[in-house]
């Protein structure tokens, strides 16, 4: 029997539109994306205060009262505070355009955990999800909740009249003017930090609690299975009071927020609430003081120590995704593999265990650990910067953490997951240039580099951030001012540090051993020791997305002196410690330049495989 094509290909586009109009989320690379949005950390800087009548500064562009930082403190953070509002705007109407209509916040959503700022994200969540529909699932950070209760807090930097610091606090009696021509301090509750409770209080319709939509949502000490599930009984034991565990040494009761969510059919998001607060001495005596337990930044090192029951949990939870059918994506706020391209151990032979956020990067046993329990993707934040780490095993068992990056550092940018089926995902990132109404605050920093320079502060800015033409060059002119004044203050060897600041391109060249044929190949030059340092933190926060400013040409002459320090030195039978060391950072920034794909790629679930 002769086939009619055409009949063919009509029925088949009848069966397809039945399929697709009956299914229900179905996810394909066309209609479904999930965006990931990391360290936000939103201020709220048109924020009021519920208990105080100071509003801010009266900034003269737009005619609005203003809760800004200084810029001074700003460039001396590892992320901005008042930029990065305008830049979370930006992310999320660019979510719009994309038609995405899941979105992750994976930890440190605000700047520290206080009342005002909360209240100024949970307005913008709820705002973009009545406008544009969007699903908004989150997990906190160290930022979000600095201790497990309620603590007194605030900051000696917002901006104030003339330029001058503002000090706001949410106690009387918590700063000491150290001099006598301050402004007076303002006192509000609202820059105090929030504790579990009330960040489950005002967020908790974002993944936190279960909602009736949700097809199931449990925690790890819930006591039902998708078999027995219904919204009475996750709602019944979603309280804080039955999320809490025993915390090592002495057994304290904390919270914890992990959950995990099926806010669309067959996709299940493993929400892992990371935060570690290990107990000082006194909490034994005095288990609700907030004071008596240290801050939460580690990561995973402690969850292995102090939270092992979310390992069970976690190992529980894949095994029944694979039973029921499910596709698992996990996020938390901490990276889950090491994340500096296989560096660490030699970055902290040069620089030293403490430099370099060193302490934060996860053991091998964390990998490998997660790895067994079955995770094979994990999203990631806390770091600021963009990477890919990969662990793959004997055992057939491999883990992929992709490393999202901050919008409010460089390269500022959000992930998006598009998942082709269950064995093929596909990450993309999106690099957020350009921001409308980034120099909304210039006119402030302008009146408060005036200030600084009456006074001759030593410490001064450089002025040149305020020339900026859009908010990607912002923010790669904040990284070469926290490299200038911070980080190689901080971080670098003296010898090395000294070396590479009075070196020219030629100087490197002749000390890396480079043949004279390249070294009259590239006599024109004149980058110097430092912009080489510069480009080194490009490519440790922003890994290939870096590479595109540093340029092709320089690359390659990084890869020259890099080749040749490393093959000259493995013949130097004596090196000097200076050689030693700049040893260590080629080979360093080496591997930095060879590491993962972390821009656009395809994940084979299947094979462990990552393809460019």
């Amino acid at each position: 029997m002769k086939l009619d094509f055409r009949k063919l290909l009509s029925l088949f586009l009848v069966v397809f539109t039945v399929v697709s109009c009956t299914s229900v989320r179905n996810f394909t690379p066309k209609n479904e994306q999930i965006a990931f949005l990391s360290d936000v950390h939103l201020l709220d800087i048109y924020g009021e205060f519920s208990d105080s009548d100071y509003k801010g500064i009266l900034n003269p562009y737009d005619g609005k009262y203003t809760l800004a930082r200084t810029m001074k403190s700003q460039l001396q953070s590892t992320r901005f505070f008042n930029e990065n509002y305008f830049a979370f705007l930006a992310a999320l109407d660019d979510v719009v355009k994309r038609n995405i209509k899941t979105v992750v916040l994976p930890g440190d959503f605000s700047d520290d955990g206080q009342p005002i700022n909360i209240r100024g994200l949970k307005n913008i969540l709820n705002d973009y999800s009545k406008k544009y529909g969007i699903h908004f699932i989150i997990t906190t950070g160290n930022h979000d909740v600095a201790k497990p209760f309620l603590t007194d807090s605030g900051k000696t930097d917002f901006l104030g009249i003339g330029g001058r610091n503002q000090v706001i606090m949410s106690k009387a009696g918590m700063y000491v003017p150290k001099k006598s021509d301050e402004l007076p301090a303002v006192i509000t509750k609202d820059v105090g930090t929030m504790g579990y409770a009330e960040v489950l209080d005002e967020l908790g319709d974002f993944g936190f609690f279960p909602k009736k939509t949700d097809l199931y949502w449990e925690t790890p000490f819930t006591n039902y299975n998708s078999d027995t599930y219904s919204f009475e009984k996750a709602l019944e034991q979603s309280t804080l009071e039955k999320r809490t565990y025993a915390i090592p040494p002495y057994n304290n009761q904390i919270p914890d927020l992990s959950y995990l969510t099926e806010a669309q059919k067959d996709v299940w998001f493993l929400a892992i609430d990371g935060n570690v607060y290990v107990p000082k001495e006194a909490a034994k005596a005095h288990p609700e003081n907030p004071s008596n337990y240290n801050s939460a930044n580690i990561g995973y090192n402690q969850v292995l120590t102090h939270k092992k029951h979310l390992i069970a949990w976690v190992a529980k939870v894949v095994q029944e995704a694979k039973k029921r059918g499910k596709t698992l994506i996990a996020f938390s706020h901490y990276p889950m593999v090491e994340f500096n391209d296989g560096a660490s151990p030699m970055m902290k032979k040069l620089f030293g265990e403490d430099k370099m956020q060193l302490h934060r990067v996860p053991s091998e046993e964390v990998a490998r650990i997660f790895a067994d329990a079955g995770v094979q993707l994990h999203f990631a934040g806390h770091m600021h910067i963009n990477d890919t780490g990969i662990r793959k095993y004997k055992n057939g068992k491999g883990l992929v953490n992709i490393q999202i990056p901050s919008l409010a550092a460089y390269i500022p940018g959000y992930k998006i997951l598009t998942i082709h089926n269950k064995n093929k995902m596909q990450i993309s990132t999106v690099t957020i240039d350009s921001v409308p109404g980034f120099k909304t605050l210039f006119p402030l920093y302008e009146q408060e580099y005036a200030y600084l320079k009456s006074i001759g502060d030593p410490d001064i800015w450089d002025k040149g951030i305020l020339e900026s033409k859009n908010y990607h060059e912002f923010t790669n002119l904040h990284l070469k001012e926290l490299v200038r004044t911070r980080f190689l203050k901080k971080d670098w060897p003296e010898e090395l540090k000294d070396f590479m600041l009075k070196a020219t391109v030629k100087d490197l060249f002749a000390f890396a051993n480079v043949s004279h044929l390249n070294q009259e190949k590239f006599k024109n030059e004149n980058w110097t020791g430092f912009d080489m340092i510069f480009d080194f933190y490009r490519l440790y926060s922003a890994d290939e997305l870096a590479l595109k400013d540093i340029g092709k040409d320089r690359i390659h002459q990084y890869k020259i002196i890099i080749d040749s320090c490393i093959a000259h030195y493995k013949q130097n039978t004596e090196p000097t410690t200076t050689e030693t060391s700049f040893y260590e950072f080629c080979s360093i920034f080496k591997s930095f330049l060879n590491g993962a794909p972390s821009d656009n790629f395809i994940l084979n679930l299947r094979r462990n495989t990552i393809t460019n």
